[in-house]
């Protein structure tokens, strides 16, 4: 598929698909008039990377366990370094602080809105 659906599929722009392709993330093979094509299962790829990157996960990290993710939510190593689960530890462990973070957001926007709800019925 040309980039176009895999934008409109996706979700995502253009420009963002050739930065993913920059970075390494995608890989896009050309045809003979030079657009790029890709493969179905980038569909589902586009859209674990834009949840990883959503969920804090930098490129550079993206990049070294793409090649591990088997399925939309299956991350499987075969033979993880150290150095590989200490960084994902560490990921991890930011993204539990992010999530607590969001949760004490929600809860205060959420109190707001029933406050100001309460104040407009009475």
């Amino acid at each position: 598929m040309r980039i176009g659906e895999l934008s409109r599929r996706t979700e995502t722009s253009p420009r963002l698909l050739r930065y993913y392709e920059e970075q390494g993330l995608i890989v896009a093979s050309r045809c003979a008039n030079g657009y790029r094509d890709y493969d179905e299962a980038y569909v589902d790829r586009v859209l674990q990377i834009r949840g990883l990157l959503a969920a804090g996960l930098p490129t550079r990290i993206i990049k070294q366990i793409l090649p591990c993710l088997n399925g939309p939510r299956a991350i499987h190593f075969d033979n993880p370094t150290p150095e590989m689960l200490a960084t994902l530890e560490q990921e991890r462990d930011r993204m539990t602080a992010r999530i607590g973070c969001l949760q004490r957001n929600r809860d205060a926007v959420a109190e707001y809105v029933a406050a100001v709800r309460r104040q407009q019925a009475g």
